[in-house]
């Protein structure tokens, strides 16, 4: 089940925090319970994907994409995800992770989400996402028209360049 009261937690724990840069860094703590644990023990790869939602909507509403959201009725989606997974995360172990946007093209926009313990990454997470509306996809131009930003995408690093020509290469919709 997702965990709704955990993302609310997140939500007002961060209400009156200071508004972020589209580019800036969001930092946020979690605790591994024993509803996110694997039969080994450990934080379980789909709750670690679902704990990297209690980090990256609060950073959504940090940029100040809430009202713009809201008043367009568009949606926020993720469109793809590459996860490496580097070490383990333990019940009752805390985490702070780091969420931050690196980039957008003319469709998508792209997140980099890492969770640390003791000063070493035990995971880290590339997010193709997207803006939509009952249309399809929302141009990020018109989202930062809407949040009256006028700025050029940086560059985005060449790792995540490869992986974006790796995944527009990939079929689909898949073989069965």
């Amino acid at each position: 089940m997702y965990p709704f009261f955990r993302m609310a937690k997140e939500l007002i724990k961060y209400r009156n925090a200071p508004d972020l840069g589209l580019l800036d860094t969001h930092v946020s703590h979690h605790i591994c319970w024993p509803w996110d644990l694997d039969f080994w023990l450990e934080l379980n790869n789909g709750r670690t994907l679902m704990i990297y939602d209690l980090g990256r909507i609060p950073m959504a509403r940090r940029v100040g994409m809430f009202e713009p959201l809201r008043k367009n009725r568009w949606g926020l989606t993720v469109a793809g995800s590459s996860v490496r997974y580097r070490r383990r995360v333990r019940m009752f172990q805390k985490v702070e992770m780091h969420s931050k946007c690196i980039g957008w093209d003319d469709r998508f926009i792209y997140l980099v989400q890492s969770m640390w313990r003791a000063g070493e990454c035990t995971s880290q997470a590339l997010y193709r996402t997207a803006v939509t509306d009952k249309n399809g996809i929302v141009a990020p131009a018109r989202l930062l028209q809407s949040l009256n930003q006028h700025q050029d995408p940086p560059e985005l690093p060449e790792w995540v360049r490869n992986w974006i020509t790796a995944e527009d290469s990939r079929p689909w919709p898949p073989a069965r």
